[in-house]
């Protein structure tokens, strides 16, 4: 096995974290919640009204329902944009956290500013040639059917666009910067790239179309969006990594992203095919065994960098 060593977990070994694994977990689980909530405060305020209506007019009190409904509101685009931008609280809590609680330098969450622009340019590329990828594999096999949208609306395109950077950083901070940079700190630097990885998949256990296969899809772009940090020893190409691809899924390809439905986008991808291995079902093309092969293969080059890097350390 490739061994992982980076600056960003010895510089998280000077942090003051539990050196015991489970209180970590439990720590970073708290932590999570609280995020959410913080996230989460603008958009149900400015939802509210809407909500009550809708479930007053189906006269419904069943949970399941009401949650249902409150979903269905929340993916539409008035209410969506404003949820992706507070995510940005997600980004600010994790730097808090960090720094103030764990007692950690920002540069341990991978907050350089050396070759950042660089770096964060060459994510973006790397992003959208990777979920481009997979699409295009997709309609080759004819899995799925691209076709260009009649009318788009840009204005409603290019605010998403903001969205999802700012909501890629965000799951960057909390899961890589954050969770993964912690436990690499304190345990062997694989078990802190899977244990993240893990737990960024089950963050999106609640949505619509959630598999074991999505779990491996998603615990495979922690892994690569992990690797990635440690390979470039910064957090910029894996925040946009992890924006372009879901930008470039929803709102260019018009894809599902992470079961989430669809929303305004320059193409419109349905499927095909019937068999949900291939499609991803209702979670979107992230649950599809294409994901599977592109991220695994995406790995190999990066694992490749980290090695070599190693190797050169040692002589």
């Amino acid at each position: 096995m490739v061994k992982l060593k980076c600056r960003m977990f010895e510089e998280s070994k000077k942090s003051t974290a539990s050196e015991n694994i489970i209180i970590t977990l439990l720590i970073f689980f708290f932590m999570f919640v609280l995020i959410q909530l913080a996230e989460s405060i603008i958009p149900s305020i400015m939802s509210y009204d809407e909500l009550q209506l809708r479930i007053a007019a189906e006269g419904t009190a069943d949970i399941k329902r009401s949650m249902e409904i409150a979903t269905e509101i929340m993916m539409q685009e008035k209410y969506l944009i404003p949820t992706l931008f507070c995510t940005f609280f997600g980004t600010l809590i994790s730097i808090i956290y960090c720094r103030f609680i764990e007692a950690r330098y920002i540069t341990s969450m991978g907050m350089r500013k050396k070759k950042a622009g660089i770096h964060y340019l060459q994510g973006l590329l790397i992003g959208f040639v990777l979920i481009s990828s997979l699409t295009l594999l997709s309609a080759l096999f004819g899995i799925t059917e691209i076709n260009l949208c009649k009318s788009s609306n840009l204005s409603i395109i290019a605010l998403m666009l903001g969205g999802f950077l700012v909501q890629g950083m965000s799951e960057e901070f909390i899961f890589r910067g954050y969770l993964m940079n912690t436990l690499g700190g304190r345990h062997n630097p694989w078990t802190a790239v899977i244990v993240s990885s893990a737990a960024f998949s089950l963050a999106h256990i609640l949505n619509p179309g959630f598999s074991f296969l999505v779990f491996i899809n998603l615990t495979l772009f922690g892994v690569f969006a992990g690797l990635y940090m440690i390979a470039f020893d910064d957090i910029w190409g894996a925040c946009a990594i992890h924006s372009i691809w879901n930008f470039t899924q929803g709102s260019i390809y018009g894809i599902s992203v992470s079961g989430t439905g669809e929303n305004e986008s320059i193409f419109r991808t349905t499927a095909v095919s019937s068999s949900v291995l291939l499609t991803g079902g209702d979670f979107g093309i992230e649950g599809s065994i294409i994901t599977t092969i592109i991220l695994a293969a995406a790995c190999i080059p990066v694992l490749m960098k980290i090695k070599k890097q190693t190797s050169a350390e040692n002589i």
